[in-house]
This record gives structure tokens, sequence and C-alpha cells, in this order.
């Protein structure tokens, strides 16, 4: 007999430190943003974690299972969405990623993220056997390659990358032989000039200006520049709410998004980042033990998923703003201003609790 899901089931815990980041985020997004013409950024920001809130405790009350009895279906209409968002798509900064709703824009390619965690999921909990095959690598490498052309093609080469530690962390769990990896390495080594064959030219210049990064510090190079001259700035204890100079004054670009820890390190220094830093661990260690107790094969792979998309954003994200990677469009999840995305996390983080609720139904 199946034991009904209880409210006080919930993973709190796991909601509490999405919370804490968000809320981190807010009074950043706040303080980079008054007395600007983006003064009204937070109030909608807040809104959306509202929103995701609501979602997510949605989502965690509905059986996941039921979501992956349907993966067909969403997977077929995440690819005529991003595909009908290619020929239709209002053109917005050069670049068709957006949906208009209201008056609100919603990005398409953050639900086929959650689409793809959920396709990967289904694939390797029908899948039987101890390692995964050369079959295996061409079937998932086509139903995640697909999506991922299709959001490279708008261009997002960003959010197509993010697509790739899903499918990574599903063979990594599934049992992957060292011969695999060392194969696929090779063929990535081999592809990469194929790849910059087909880079835009601002793409091409965003790498130059990493590899040379003082080249053109008045052009390319300059976002990278102000992002660590504001992070050095910040000293250990940092100049304060609403003091930091690189980020108040505009020498940081988009500061409220994609640049958020730069703003942020700036104002709290090195004492701020490393709280936020081990907020962000305590989140993921929070669902990878989530994927540990998992009642199930298919509720493991959602956790560890989502986990692993998580992680790469933060990676890219902060590593993009201390100069370690290339500047890219992938934001700093839940404390970067935008609806798509915090949307996306709080969806995720459902799929999260209805895992770790289902654990208590017999």
């Amino acid at each position: 007999m199946r034991k009904a899901v209880r409210f006080r089931d919930i993973d709190w815990v796991l909601l509490a430190l999405a919370l804490a980041i968000a809320a981190v985020g807010m009074v950043e997004i706040y303080s980079t943003t008054a007395q600007t013409a983006l003064a009204g950024q937070v109030r909608r920001q807040v809104y959306w974690v509202l929103l995701g809130l609501l979602l997510s405790l949605a989502v965690g009350r509905f059986d996941y299972h039921l979501l992956l009895e349907q993966v067909p279906w969403l997977y077929g209409l995440t690819i005529l969405g991003l595909g009908a968002l290619l020929v239709l798509g209002r053109p917005i900064a050069g670049a068709r990623r957006w949906v208009p709703i209201g008056g609100l824009t919603f990005q398409v390619s953050e639900i086929a993220k959650l689409v793809i965690i959920l396709t990967v999921a289904a694939y390797f909990a029908e899948r039987q056997g101890k390692f995964v095959t050369w079959k295996d690598f061409v079937k998932l490498g086509i139903l995640v390659g697909l999506p991922a052309v299709l959001v490279a093609l708008e261009p997002d080469l960003g959010t197509a990358l993010t697509f790739l530690p899903i499918v990574a962390a599903g063979f990594f769990l599934a049992g992957v032989r060292p011969r695999h990896l060392a194969v696929l390495a090779l063929l990535g080594a081999l592809m990469l000039p194929v790849g910059w064959h087909f880079l835009k030219p601002y793409q091409r210049e965003r790498l130059m200006s990493y590899v040379h990064p003082s080249r053109n510090l008045q052009g390319s190079s300059y976002q990278a520049t102000q992002s660590k001259i504001a992070i050095g700035s910040g000293g250990f204890w940092g100049k304060g709410i609403g003091s930091g100079t690189q980020s108040r004054l505009g020498f940081v670009p988009v500061s409220h998004a994609d640049f958020i820890f730069a703003a942020y390190a700036e104002e709290q220094g090195f004492v701020g980042t490393v709280l936020v830093l081990l907020l962000y661990l305590a989140l993921l260690l929070r669902l990878l033990d989530g994927a540990q107790t998992a009642g199930d094969r298919a509720g493991a792979f959602l956790l560890v998923g989502f986990a692993a998309v998580l992680f790469f954003q933060v990676a890219v994200n902060i590593g993009m703003v201390i100069g370690f990677f290339p500047i890219t469009g992938i934001p700093l999840p839940l404390m970067s201003q935008g609806g798509s995305s915090a949307l996306f996390t709080f969806l995720g983080l459902g799929l999260a609790l209805s895992v770790n609720m289902r654990r208590f139904v017999n």
C-alpha cells in the first residue's frame, strides 16, 4: 500500500540553502542597480524567485516517475520549440533565444536543460548492464546533440555547453570504461579545429582575448580586465553594500547578471566570497546526498544530472570573472538576475524534492 507524501517530508534544508543564495543575489542586484535605469530589476527578480519557489513545491509534490514516462513527448516538444524559435523567433541583440510572454521574455533553452536531465535519467533507468557501450554513446550523443546544436545556432553557445555535464554525469554514474574516455578525449582534441571554423567572429575574439588578455584592453578584453580589477579591489573585507565603485560606476558590465560575482566580491571581499561558495558547496552536497539515498536508479540520475549542471555553471561563471575561463554567457545560478535561469534552477530543485519525498513512499 502506498503511503501519502507529507508536507513535512519536503527537504527544507535544500530549499533554505537555495533561498539563502538567491537572497544574496537579490541584495547584490539591488546594490548594483539602485539609482540607475535598471533599478526595477531587483523587484522583478523577487517575483521570479517567489514564482520559482512555488513551482518547486508544486513539482516536489508531483511524482517524478510520471514525468519520466512522458519524456518522449517532452523531448519532441522541446525540439519543435527550439526549431520554431530559430525560424519564427524575434531577434533580440542579434540572437533568437527568447519567447515574449506578456511583458517578459523567456528562454526556451532553459526548459531544454531540464528536459535533457529527464531524458538522460530515463535512458539510464531502463538500460541494463554494468558498463556503458559505444551504442549508448551514439544514442545519447544524438539525443543530447540535436537540442545542443539548435541552441548553439540561436546563437547561445554557453547554454549549449551546459548540456555536456548532464550527459557526462549520466555516463559516469552508469559506469564508463577508461578506454572510452581516452577515445573521446582524442576525438574532442581532433574536433577543435573544426569547432573553431564554426565559431562566430565575436566568439573567436573572446577566445583570442582569453589566450592574450592584453591584446585589446578596451575591446574584447575589457570585461575580463574590469572584472578582475573589481575583485581585487574588494580586498579581505570588501567595500560594503552599495560602495563598489567598479560596479556602481559601470566599469564592470552587466554587474547584476553575468558578472554579479565580480560586483559581490568587490563589496563583500574575500570573506563574503568564501561564505557564498560554502553555500553553493552545501547545496551541491545536499543534492548528491539525495542521489545516494534515492529510492531508485532514475531518481539518482535526476539528482546527479541536476547537480552536475549547477556545478558546471557555478565553476564556469566564477572562472570567467576571475579570468580562468573565457567569457561566456553562462549566468551564476540563483544569484544572477534573470527569470529563465531562476525558474530552471527552482524547477530542478522541485525534481530533487520529488525524488527525496518519494523515498518515504512504499
